[in-house]
């Protein structure tokens, strides 16, 4: 995959739309007939819930996304309830853990093949791998360009952690490493706290009625 998508910024926006989505998921309404403020522009995206615990640390909730181009109005909407409700490495999010939840949206572009699998930029670029074992059967996962900064990986631990995503369960051997191919990617991301959100819904309730703001470990959805 090295397609060109068009440049496209998260912003408060998209988060917030994330959070009303959800919000009124949980809350058992029907969503607003009239469409997002926001351009509906096509590219591949991720939703992340996080959630601050007692501690003061924020604990991942859940994570799904797309690699296949979307249109962000309706990828968003979807994207939004399936990470939060259908990640099945959680328990599906309450509407009592709504006020504690961030969510960070993630836009992602410029694809590229690596030349080999430490060909890419720990906080610049986001990874996807696939390979085959000796049974030729498949794999692939990707994390996302703040995974392995965030975890303190180096590149090769990064990229033995993605192969156990992947499900693969052999020795992750150096031959293995030769045989990976290795799609990097940027992204620009947004994150937006429920506080925040409530904060938007102030605003806009103020003028015209629209909830839409002012202004993200993760799986791929076969959806």
């Amino acid at each position: 995959m090295n397609e060109t998508y068009q440049e496209i910024e998260a912003s408060h926006e998209h988060c917030s739309h994330c959070f009303h989505t959800l919000k009124t998921k949980l809350d058992g309404t029907e969503l607003l007939a009239h469409p997002p403020s926001f351009c509906n522009h096509c590219c591949p995206l991720f939703v992340t819930w996080t959630k601050r615990v007692d501690n003061g640390e924020d604990t991942l909730r859940g994570c799904i996304g797309t690699l296949e181009p979307k249109y962000i109005h309706t990828a968003l909407s979807e994207y939004a309830v399936i990470s939060a409700l259908k990640d099945r490495r959680f328990q599906p999010i309450s509407h009592a853990e709504l006020q504690h939840l961030t969510c960070t949206v993630s836009l992602l572009k410029s694809f590229e093949n690596a030349k080999h699998y430490l060909d890419w930029e720990i906080g610049v670029h986001g990874i996807i791998l696939e390979f085959y074992d000796a049974n030729g059967h498949q794999y692939s996962a990707t994390y996302l360009p703040e995974v392995a900064e965030q975890q303190r990986w180096d590149k090769e631990e990064c990229v033995e952690s993605l192969v156990r995503k992947s499900g693969y369960q052999g020795h992750v051997t150096a031959k293995l490493k030769s045989t990976l191919k290795i799609t990097r990617y940027q992204s620009t991301l947004c994150s937006m706290t429920y506080k925040e959100y409530e904060m938007t819904l102030n605003v806009t309730a103020s003028n015209d009625g629209l909830i839409n703001g002012k202004n993200g470990t993760c799986f791929i959805s076969n959806s």
